[in-house]
């Protein structure tokens, strides 16, 4: 999901120039089965114990996997920090926003205990994203791992590559094109919205002046831009934090999509989702299929996007400290 992920849980847009590479024989299910056998309920124990307490958590970290892998692909480089010569992706403006870096470092400390140098940061990101979702009630998928963490980040990457909520379709399909991905994939993914929140900052040109003249967005239910107004954005000023599935932000359901065909969908981004047939006919399809197909659905699409680039072999390394590069 402020951001296209916008909890802003906010999806990825730009084009980074060079190809996706299919690593689909690389990565592997039970990865770790020999060398840490017990990474992967490590991490499901410590995601299950946090997120019961703090199921808000689960969209923000959802939303951390997805900024990841449409950066350099799933390789941790969202993690890293800057430095005196460089600024990293985490400092860069679709990222300011973006939680749950000390849930993954404490993360990776249990996994250093427990197999020191062996389990990645980026299949921990991978993997406390779905069990995450899980914990909350949603849906489940298949998480192949053996990713390497990548060694560079740049805050200009991540300003190029993850799409702002502003994005019309064409922008948001080039983005996912670029990636291997497609609109059937787009209208999947988006559907993350259904949990989390953002801020008005991400959406308030819609409501205040969204041509540059003061003006509201004709795309958007006019009654529910009044409500956001009145009672979440008093002001172009203000930055209050607001449900991106009103009333069910914490339920991983089918409501975002009836929002965004009633012309409630809180992003430009969202709204993009009914301006093409394709779309739109994903949507429809959605809305009649039952939840668990849709369940179904975003699973293969989450597989899928955690494949975006992944690093395998010898390219990469297993970071000792999620926020730096070895020395």
């Amino acid at each position: 999901m402020g951001r296209l992920f916008g909890l802003g849980i906010g999806i990825i847009l730009g084009f980074l120039g060079f190809a996706v590479v299919s690593t689909q024989a690389q990565l592997e299910m039970g990865y770790y089965s020999k060398s840490c056998p017990e990474a992967e309920s490590i991490v499901r124990e410590f995601v299950e114990d946090r997120i019961r307490n703090a199921p808000s958590l689960s969209a923000a970290l959802l939303r951390m996997h997805f900024h990841d892998c449409f950066v350099r692909g799933c390789d941790a480089s969202v993690l890293l920090n800057s430095t005196s010569s460089n600024q990293a992706e985490r400092d860069s403006p679709p990222n300011f926003t973006v939680r749950g870096f000390d849930f993954i470092d404490r993360v990776k400390s249990l996994l250093e205990a427990e197999c020191p140098g062996i389990v990645s940061c980026a299949d921990i990101v991978a993997l406390v994203a779905r069990d995450a979702i899980v914990a909350t009630g949603g849906p489940s998928w298949r998480v192949p791992t053996g990713r390497r963490d990548g060694v560079i980040s740049r805050a200009s990457e991540a300003l190029s590559n993850i799409p702002p909520p502003t994005s019309n379709l064409t922008a948001l399909q080039t983005s996912f094109a670029n990636q291997g991905l497609d609109l059937k994939d787009l209208v999947l993914l988006t559907g993350a919205h259904t949990i989390g929140v953002s801020h008005c900052s991400s959406f308030r040109n819609r409501l205040y002046n969204f041509s540059g003249a003061g003006d509201q967005d004709p795309s958007l239910d006019s009654e529910y831009a009044a409500n956001l107004k009145a009672k979440k954005c008093r002001g172009p000023s203000d930055n209050s934090i607001v449900e991106m599935d009103p009333g069910s932000r914490e339920t991983f359901d089918l409501s975002y999509y009836r929002l965004v065909l009633k012309r409630r969908g809180l992003f430009q981004s969202d709204s993009a989702l009914t301006t093409s047939p394709a779309t739109k006919f994903y949507i429809t399809q959605v809305l009649q299929g039952s939840l668990d197909n849709f369940y179904a659905q975003f699973a293969l699409a989450m597989e899928k996007m955690g494949r975006i680039n992944a690093k395998t072999g010898s390219a990469g390394e297993i970071r000792k400290h999620c926020a730096l590069v070895n020395s």
